[in-house]
C-alpha cells in the first residue's frame, strides 16, 4: 500500500493507505527516500489560510475566481508536498515515444513533486533532468525545489560585485538566497528575528545579521554609511517584513517579494519610503524566470543550477535539515512547525 499524507481539516493531518496505481505506458514508480516540508506553503494549506480553499485559480485568464464562480477544492488535500526525492524502481515503456538519453532507468535517485507520499507515479518527460549525480547524498534532492525559489530571487534582484542587499526571512528559502546572493558577490545584510538562523547566516556568507524591528532602517545605513541598500529580498512572506523591504532600500531601490503572503497588507504605507524613494516592488515566483532572462534562463536552468551547487557542496543542505521523522509522524512534524517554528528549519520526513 502507498501511504499519503492528507489535512483531513485544518491543522488536522492524517496519514492514509491506497492502493498503489498501476503504470500507463511512459510513466515510472518512484519508491520516495524522502521528502522535505514546505514551512511557507504547506503551512498556508494546513492552517487554512491558503488562497485556493477559497477561490480557484483561473490558468486561462490568470486570475483567481471567488468561490461564488467556481467552488475551490475544500478538505481532505491529499499529497501535498514539491520536495521530492526517491528511486526509480520500475519503468513502463511507451513504444509510441522515442527513447531520450536523459531518460531515467529502474536504480536512478530522481528528485521531483509527487508530494508527501511512500511512492509516486510520474512520466518519463516529467523526470527528464531530474537524475542527482552519483555521490550526492539523495537528501539533497529535497532542496531542488526550494533552492530554485531562492535563486530566481537573486536572479531577480539583479546582484553584483558590489551590490549590497538585504535579505529578510532566513528560513530554509531565506538561506538559500544569502549563499547564493554571495555567490554573486554582493554583501549580505541577512535579517531575521531568531538568532541561530542569524548565525547560519553568516556561516552561509553574510557580511551583517540583524534583527528585525522599528529601527532596522537605520541600523542598515548605519552600516553601509548610505542612504539605503540596493536590493530587498522578502522570504517570509510576512506584510510587516515587507514594509521594512521598502525602508531598508534607497531611492531608486529594489523590493523583491519572493514570499507567499496571506491575507490583506495592513501594515503597508505605500505613502511613506515607497512612495518618496520611488522604489520598485518586483514579484518573483517559481512558474517563471525574471522576464529580462527569458532568452537565456527557464526554470529547468534554474534546477540543473542548483544541483550543480550542491553537488560541490555549496552549500551543504544537510547543515540546514534540524528534524526528520517517519512519514507515519507527519502530524507530529506539522505541529512541530505550527507552534515552534523557531525551533526548525528544514524538516524531513523519511518514507
Amino acid at each position: 500500500m502507498t501511504q499519503v499524507v492528507r489535512f483531513a481539516a485544518p491543522r488536522r493531518v492524517e496519514v492514509i493507505e491506497t492502493t498503489p496505481q498501476p503504470l500507463e505506458p511512459g510513466q515510472v514508480r518512484v519508491r520516495t527516500i524522502a521528502t522535505g516540508i514546505s514551512a511557507g506553503t504547506e503551512l498556508t494549506a494546513y492552517r487554512g489560510t491558503n488562497p485556493y480553499l477559497t477561490s480557484t485559480w483561473d490558468p486561462q485568464s490568470k486570475v483567481f475566481r471567488d468561490a461564488d464562480q467556481v467552488a475551490p477544492p475544500g478538505y481532505p488535500l491529499d499529497g501535498w508536498g514539491y520536495s521530492e526525492v526517491g528511486e526509480v524502481v520500475e519503468v513502463s515503456p511507451d513504444p509510441k515515444r522515442p527513447a531520450a538519453d536523459d531518460d531515467v532507468a529502474v536504480g536512478d535517485v530522481v528528485w521531483g513533486i509527487w508530494g508527501h507520499r511512500s511512492e509516486g507515479v510520474l512520466t518519463q518527460d516529467a523526470l527528464r533532468g531530474h537524475r542527482l549525480p552519483e555521490g550526492l547524498d539523495p537528501v539533497a534532492g529535497c532542496f531542488v525545489r526550494v533552492g530554485a525559489i531562492a535563486l530566481n530571487a537573486v536572479l531577480a534582484a539583479d546582484l553584483n560585485p558590489g551590490s549590497t542587499v538585504v535579505i529578510l526571512g532566513q528560513g530554509v528559502i531565506g538561506l538559500l538566497a544569502t549563499r547564493f546572493a554571495t555567490l554573486a558577490g554582493a554583501r549580505v545584510i541577512a535579517v531575521d528575528g531568531i538568532e541561530r538562523r542569524r548565525e547560519v547566516a553568516k556561516e552561509f556568507g553574510a557580511r551583517d545579521v540583524l534583527a528585525p524591528g522599528p529601527e532596522l532602517p537605520y541600523q542598515v545605513r548605519e552600516l553601509t554609511g548610505s542612504t539605503g541598500v540596493d536590493v530587498a529580498i522578502e522570504l517570509s512572506g510576512n506584510y510587516h517584513a515587507l514594509q521594512s523591504a521598502t525602508r531598508v532600500v534607497g531611492p531608486d531601490g529594489t523590493v523583491v517579494a519572493s514570499g507567499f503572503y496571506q491575507g490583506e497588507a495592513q501594515p503597508l504605507r505605500l505613502g511613506d519610503e515607497f512612495h518618496h524613494n520611488r522604489v520598485q516592488i518586483v514579484a518573483s515566483q517559481i512558474g517563471g524566470v525574471p522576464p529580462r532572462l527569458h532568452a537565456r534562463w527557464d526554470v529547468p536552468r534554474l534546477q540543473r543550477t542548483v544541483v550543480d551547487l550542491l553537488a560541490q557542496g555549496t552549500p551543504d543542505v544537510r547543515e540546514l535539515i534540524s528534524h526528520r521523522y517517519p512519514i507515519a509522524d507527519a502530524a507530529a512534524a506539522y505541529e512541530l512547525l505550527d507552534t515552534d517554528g523557531a525551533a526548525a528549519l528544514q524538516v524531513v520526513l523519511d518514507a
